[in-house]
């Protein structure tokens, strides 16, 4: 098999512009599994009764050793050609009744099937068809299959990682435009809410504090922090001394347009509007590199830890001995914080083999592709932007990617809680003012956004799916 590398950009046409240019061997003897819908009957195995009659028939009597001649061993040759050939019939005939339902979702579930199961000619002709069905400026299930489509073109070309790198989620190119990443948090409440909540238990801990230090092992742009600024400067008695150290990748400047001395401009202008004493440590590492040295700790400071959608990117046990994403929950423990505050995706996309995976990626995000649809209007100058900048590089990396290179890990909440208390964290249940508030917030939104509270764990989703999931931890 010979292909191509893929490319990263999509076309508003309707389907990636990646196209590639790669040729399979004609594979006519090997049938895929069943597909997650409508299974292949069973006569795809053996043709009929008669069929196998004939053939067990002149099997016993060459092994008996009667004097069939040569004409019974040509009519077994010939019987198993047949049904070779009426197993291929059966299969073109289930792929066109597939193509004529239309079902985007159950052709990309056999087209994954295809390729996990080396099915390289059938992958090819499945590849081919939904091009022309996928589209990144119609429905919600047409947009994300484009990009399910181009994880699968990249599992086959490898190229998976480098389009992961290449889409990363940038600044627009027009300066008075928020962030992509800033109007995906405006219209799909999600991560804003699931940050509020971070922030409400981190200011709970912290009404009897003087001097307040906060850790954010991921602070991107640092937006989260404005909110949590702007509250504390209200606090009676005054508000405390704060400083934050903010960790991050230097990849992510491409995020906010520079390094992460421009977060600290923002926040430190912040709080000097609001009288907030305040000071910023930058320490320009990714979490994998994050050691004792470099977060600045100093005597008599009150410390919040915020895991926010963050610790999914570490690679754990199934992927380095040196399982970093446990390795930070003992280096959070060693502080001795007031708080530890983790929000992560609802999703299970971490040891998952490939096809559940493939499924599990499809039900997560159609949701958010759904309600997306909600709060912008499709014809959105920046919707495709957002959701090819901030989504698609995401969706790219799930599929194509295994081992090391595959960065977006996400664990459901009982695999987090079984980490945090192994590493020595007891459950804070959430202040009842703080949900209360988020689903007075809530409801401003569309009605099919849901918010429950479970465990102390707050779970924000989209009409009966879990997105988000939201806690906070003590030592």
């Amino acid at each position: 098999m010979q292909n191509s590398s893929s490319t990263a950009s999509f076309s508003p046409d309707g389907s990636p512009v990646s196209q590639q240019n790669y040729s399979y061997p004609l594979d006519l003897h090997h049938s895929p599994e069943n597909t997650c819908a409508s299974p292949i009957s069973g006569s795809c195995v053996i043709d009929n009764e008669n069929d196998l009659g004939l053939i067990m028939r002149q099997l016993e009597a060459a092994m008996l050793g009667t004097d069939s001649g040569d004409l019974d061993l040509h009519a077994i040759a010939a019987s198993g050609r047949a049904t070779e050939v009426s197993v291929e019939a059966e299969r073109w005939k289930y792929m066109k009744e597939m193509i004529a339902r239309g079902d985007l979702k159950e052709l990309l579930c056999t087209c994954a099937k295809a390729i996990e199961s080396n099915d390289m000619y059938m992958t090819d002709c499945l590849i081919a068809q939904l091009r022309q069905m996928v589209s990144v400026s119609g429905e919600p299930m047409q947009r994300l299959g484009a990009y399910m489509l181009e994880g699968l073109v990249a599992r086959l070309a490898s190229s998976g990682s480098s389009i992961y790198k290449a889409l990363r989620c940038k600044e627009p190119a027009s300066p008075e435009l928020l962030s992509y990443m800033h109007i995906l948090y405006e219209i799909c409440p999600y991560f804003k809410f699931g940050y509020m909540s971070a922030n409400g238990a981190i200011a709970e801990a912290m009404k009897e504090e003087s001097r307040v230090h906060i850790i954010d092992f991921q602070i991107a742009q640092g937006s989260q922090w404005l909110t949590l600024i702007n509250a504390l400067a209200g606090r009676p008695g005054g508000p405390p001394s704060i400083r934050i150290t903010g960790i991050d990748d230097p990849t992510s400047a491409f995020a906010r347009g520079g390094g992460l001395e421009i977060v600290g401009q923002r926040l430190r202008k912040l709080a000097e509007t609001c009288k907030v004493p305040f000071e910023f440590h930058a320490a320009a590492i990714s979490g994998t590199e994050a050691q004792l040295e470099n977060l600045g700790i100093q005597p008599g400071e009150a410390i919040a830890v915020n895991f926010a959608m963050m610790l999914h990117h570490m690679p754990d046990e199934s992927v380095d001995t040196q399982n970093h994403r446990d390795r930070l929950l003992r280096l959070a423990k060693s502080l001795s914080p007031k708080v530890v505050t983790l929000v992560e995706q609802e999703a299970n996309t971490n040891t998952a083999p490939f096809i559940p995976r493939f499924l599990e990626t499809m039900g997560y995000f159609s949701s958010i592709f759904e309600s997306i649809d909600v709060s912008l209007p499709r014809e959105h100058k920046e919707r495709i932007n957002v959701e090819q900048h901030c989504l698609a590089r995401e969706i790219v990396n799930i599929i194509a990617c295994e081992g090391q290179e595959r960065v977006e890990r996400y664990e459901l909440f009982g695999k987090w809680r079984s980490r945090f208390i192994m590493a020595g964290f007891t459950p804070s249940p959430l202040s009842p003012f703080v949900n209360a508030t988020i689903k007075t917030l809530l409801q401003s939104y569309c009605d099919k956004y849901t918010l429950e509270e479970r465990d102390g764990v707050l779970y924000l989703g989209w009409m009966d799916r879990a997105i988000i999931a939201s806690c906070a931890w003590r030592c």
